[in-house]
């Protein structure tokens, strides 16, 4: 089984958010020590409490601090952008980092709607030319375009090598489709989706009609020595995740203590449940069970893992100890040995 990393660069309370970047740095730096596969970056934007509005600028840092590890975006929000943009700042990391750079592409907004407007306009409008968005974005990549096509002598260059790798991210029959049309690889996000995942990846296997089926299962964890510190550690993270729900949590993720003292209502209460029934929350053994569940129902090889604590050196335990429990291969010889 493969595992990679998406980081969303929380904001814990009480840190800045240089500090969340610094602590996204390091963890990709220890992703590579300890035999990750990929190391995406989300894109959010005016989202307190997310420190990551061009995962780009941060996969230039990530990169040069790192030698083997796949880096990628966890996604590039593609409405947001011309595809020609997204093609000149992919292929300048796929020139520095060669056959290292994906580029994980989605179609939500990533923020509130005034700020898709000041983002991309007619946000909607540009959702709905998706399919659109993706042809144009592939044939600047690999610098194919018609020969009578208007964009057939503009380059995104720098032209690398090797292209960036595009992939979609969805949690919908809809994306999962597309995908497939597309003939593209596909992550689901599970920790995100109240849909049953299963028959959505079911779906793009089902529709995929070129190539073969390259799939990613994208699933939240907190791993701990012991079960009863993975659920303290858990605590805070769906303490925030209440929080946002009321249009609060502004001061990023609460910490243990603030989770500990805060009253949760019934109605809170069963929103925490329903949230846990798609996290993997646990001591080593158990993680490593359920991840490998996880891998039989969704038939995949890979697995993403999205981690959340307050505190970084915790998160950072989490990732080093679900790498021990699965057998990953470490490496001793990375650049963020030296």
């Amino acid at each position: 089984m493969k595992l990679s990393i998406l980081d969303q660069a929380p904001v814990s309370s009480g840190y800045s958010a240089k500090e969340a970047l610094e602590a996204t740095i390091e963890l990709a730096m220890l992703a590579e020590k300890l035999g990750y596969t990929r190391y995406w970056v989300a894109e959010h934007h005016d989202l307190k409490g997310l420190a990551s509005p061009a995962p780009d600028i941060l996969l230039g840092i990530i990169g040069s601090q790192t030698e083997r590890i796949r880096i990628g975006s966890g996604a590039v929000l593609l409405p947001n952008y011309k595809p020609f943009n997204i093609a000149e700042r992919y292929n300048l990391l796929a020139t520095l980092y060669p056959e290292r750079v994906d580029i994980g592409l989605g179609r939500a907004p990533g923020g509130s709607a005034e700020t898709s407007i000041a983002l991309a306009g007619n946000f909607l409008e540009q959702v709905k030319k998706m399919p659109e968005l993706l042809d144009e974005l592939h044939h600047f990549l690999h610098h194919n375009f018609p020969a009578d096509h208007i964009f057939s002598k503009v380059s995104a260059a720098p032209m690398p090598t090797s292209a960036p790798v595009p992939w979609l991210l969805g949690t919908s029959k809809k994306s999962a489709i597309l995908a497939a049309e597309k003939g593209m690889p596909y992550v689901f996000g599970h920790f995100m989706s109240d849909q049953e995942g299963p028959s959505i990846v079911k779906t793009y296997r089902n529709n995929l009609k070129q190539g073969i089926p390259e799939i990613i299962i994208t699933v939240s964890v907190i791993c701990a020595e012991t079960t009863e510190e993975a659920e303290e550690m858990a605590l805070s993270n769906l303490l925030w995740r209440v929080q946002q729900d009321k249009g609060k949590g502004k001061d990023g993720v609460p910490s243990i203590d603030e989770a500990k003292d805060y009253l949760f209502n019934d109605h809170e209460l069963v929103m925490i449940e329903k949230m846990k029934e798609k996290q993997i929350i646990g001591n080593p053994q158990e993680v490593r069970a359920k991840l490998e569940k996880l891998q039989a129902v969704y038939q995949t090889d890979e697995i993403m893992i999205v981690t959340i604590t307050h505190d970084y050196e915790a998160r950072r335990k989490s990732y080093q100890l679900i790498a021990e429990a699965c057998d990953l291969e470490i490496i001793s010889d990375c650049i963020n040995d030296k």
